[in-house]
């Protein structure tokens, strides 16, 4: 069990790692995303026995997903120099096939709600203007920090986590919209090699995740039960304007490149992107014909 535990937090971080999927897709696929939000909320806001009881499987779940984390970041960060176009172009693939599969997921939720589409509309212009005030700053410098962007960071990582744990929306998108993606994962793969100029930014921005996440559940729960239709309205526009953020990053680099485009693009990695968001929604569609 205990290696069980472990190799799902693996899982989990290197859904994380990545643009356009989500760990906590990754914890419904496997089972366990009800066990997950309910051990979340009980260390963090439930009494002294129900924290004692939820710390054993928190730790190894944790411990998996610093590890994979980790590991996926050094990789990343070495990829994203040389293949930023391939990968751009596989997160591509992932967030564009997530929204059909949000829309059927959610069909029920969303039939006859048709007034709040305005929520889409709202969500697909919100991340285009994200992306231009943040690249009106030029490429962020982790290094040097200043008051408007630990700001910025702490409030990218309490966001983050939050929609992290929600299945089908993905933290790594979101901080690809600020602007953050591709620095933060530098950062942590610098820090792994002795560079300790990053961990200023890097404690602020774990900072907000906690924060993030002590709030993040009883929120969660509370805009699903009374605001779901609106929520995932929102949810669709923002992977709908997520693709332009992602084919956008190549700009985010230390020494930024031009945006994706039809020269850069590349159908393989974009169609193997496709590929595994079909692939997660198969064992999801799996997984429950056999609790049925």
């Amino acid at each position: 069990m205990i290696f069980s535990d472990v190799l799902r937090g693996i899982c989990m971080a290197v859904a994380d790692s990545i643009p356009g999927v989500s760990g906590g897709t990754i914890a419904f696929l496997l089972g366990f995303y009800e066990k997950f939000v309910t051990s979340v909320n009980d260390f963090l806001m439930g009494s002294f026995e129900k924290k004692k009881a939820a710390f054993p499987f928190l730790l190894k779940l944790g411990c998996g997903w610093a590890g994979g984390f980790l590991v996926c970041a050094v990789l990343l960060s070495e990829l994203f120099d040389v293949y930023i176009y391939e990968l751009s172009s596989l997160f591509l693939g992932l967030t564009l096939l997530a929204i059909p599969i949000v829309i059927m997921e959610e069909r029920d939720a969303l039939k006859g709600k048709y007034q709040w589409l305005i929520f889409t509309v709202l969500g697909c212009l919100l991340v285009p203007l994200m992306v231009h005030a943040n690249a009106s700053f030029g490429a962020v410098d982790l290094t040097a920090l200043t008051p408007s962007l630990a700001v910025i960071l702490f409030a990218a990582g309490a966001l983050a986590v939050s929609v992290m744990i929600i299945p089908g929306i993905s933290g790594s998108t979101l901080l690809l919209i600020f602007g953050l993606y591709v620095p933060l994962i530098s950062a942590v793969s610098a820090v792994v090699h002795l560079e300790f100029a990053y961990i200023p930014a890097l404690c602020i921005f774990a900072a907000g995740v906690l924060i993030g996440l002590s709030l993040c559940t009883k929120v969660i729960r509370v805009c699903y039960a009374r605001f779901r239709p609106q929520l995932i309205y929102l949810v669709i526009g923002l992977l709908t304007g997520s693709l332009y953020a992602i084919a956008k990053g190549a700009e985010t680099l230390s020494e930024p490149l031009p945006a994706l485009g039809f020269e850069t693009f590349s159908v393989l990695f974009f169609v193997i992107g496709i590929l595994v968001m079909v692939l997660l929604h198969w064992l999801k569609r799996r997984a429950e014909k056999s609790a049925e």
